[in-house]
């Protein structure tokens, strides 16, 4: 046998060797770090018992509300028949899903569920925020404290009752903002019977609902600001809109990473409550979105199997978004979740 050849087959023997002992080692670090995980968990578990109690019944709910049921998932693709069961349905595969993408109302469900995400995240996000930073220059503790109060009172009100208030403030005759456009010389406009004027009208009561009790959140963060930076500012001279910029915003960007974060991976989970409660065969052009469409097939219409492909497209699409939006802030930023 030649030198070179049996000087190659020793290399390739010792590379093959060296190989399996740095595979064995990282399956055996990644063994001692899972097993040193769980014994800090345990040991955890019997140095805080009270608090392991108390979490028990939020991971009971998850798990038997949430994670039990996703066992039906499978119905997504089969032609379920409740008679045959969830085992003895036939398979369809993905037939449900090819009908609903080649459905007539595909694109306008998938539009109007976009556009009311986008148009809500855009409006939405950044106002809770501005109001956090107006309520953290007011002056007077009482006076601060009774704004919050009036700003938080809205989010209380029932989507029913809700929708009962835009309706009748609404209204062609007797609703308020049409006693308004009447006494400066208008026609009344029945705001909700115009397609065009319903996503605006969901996004701005949404906000007007929800922007005091989305705010808490960003005036916790703001209270954790060191008050001597603010001092310092102050003496050298630094307005309030320089500390809000060079101080309050970077020191609660962080909160606002993770909620961007939060609300970019729930996109497209319009809520169906509220949009089922002022829909009408006059705006369904511009208020039919996904949860709507999935309500009529499947609880009108009783055909499960499709529906819930639906909703698993819908699901699978904000699990999609989450991942690459946390990637993404993961990769610029120093904040995830994960």
């Amino acid at each position: 046998m030649p030198a070179s050849f049996s000087c190659m087959s020793f290399t390739i023997e010792k590379g093959r060797e060296f190989m399996q002992a740095l595979t064995d080692t990282t399956y055996t670090e990644k063994a001692g770090k899972r097993k040193n995980c769980f014994y800090r968990l345990g040991k955890d578990m019997k140095k805080n018992p009270i608090l392991y109690l108390m979490i028990l019944p939020v991971v009971a709910y998850y798990i038997i509300f949430h994670y039990v049921p996703m066992y039906g998932i499978q119905i997504a693709f089969k032609d379920f028949v409740p008679k045959l069961g969830f085992l003895g349905s036939p398979w369809v595969g993905l037939d449900h899903f090819t009908r609903f993408f080649s459905g007539y109302n595909f694109k306008n469900l998938l539009r109007n569920t976009l556009e009311i995400s986008v148009y809500g995240l855009l409006v939405g996000f950044p106002i809770p925020i501005l109001f956090a930073l107006l309520l953290n220059y007011l002056p007077g503790k009482w006076f601060q404290k009774s704004v919050q109060m009036v700003s938080y009172a809205p989010n209380f009100i029932s989507t029913v009752v809700m929708c009962g208030m835009i309706t009748i403030f609404l209204a062609p005759d007797t609703g308020i903002i049409n006693q308004l456009v009447k006494a400066l010389g208008g026609k009344p406009v029945a705001f909700l019977s115009v397609p065009e004027f319903f996503k605006s009208i969901y996004v701005w009561t949404g906000v007007w609902q929800g922007m005091g009790f989305s705010s808490i959140i960003y005036i916790s963060a703001l209270s954790g600001v060191d008050y001597q930076i603010h001092e310092a500012a102050i003496i050298d001279g630094a307005t309030k809109l320089q500390r809000i910029l060079n101080i309050d915003i970077p020191s609660i960007a962080p909160t606002m990473i993770i909620l961007l974060i939060l609300s970019l991976g729930s996109i497209m989970g319009v809520g169906f409550e509220k949009i089922y409660l002022l829909q009408n065969p006059l705006n369904m052009s511009a208020s039919d979105v996904i949860s709507t469409y999935v309500y009529r097939v499947g609880l009108i219409d009783s055909d499960y199997s499709y529906s819930t492909a639906i909703g698993l497209f819908n699901s699978v699409i904000n699990a999609f978004l989450l991942i690459i939006v946390n990637s993404v802030a993961k990769r610029f930023t120093s904040t995830s979740l994960w």
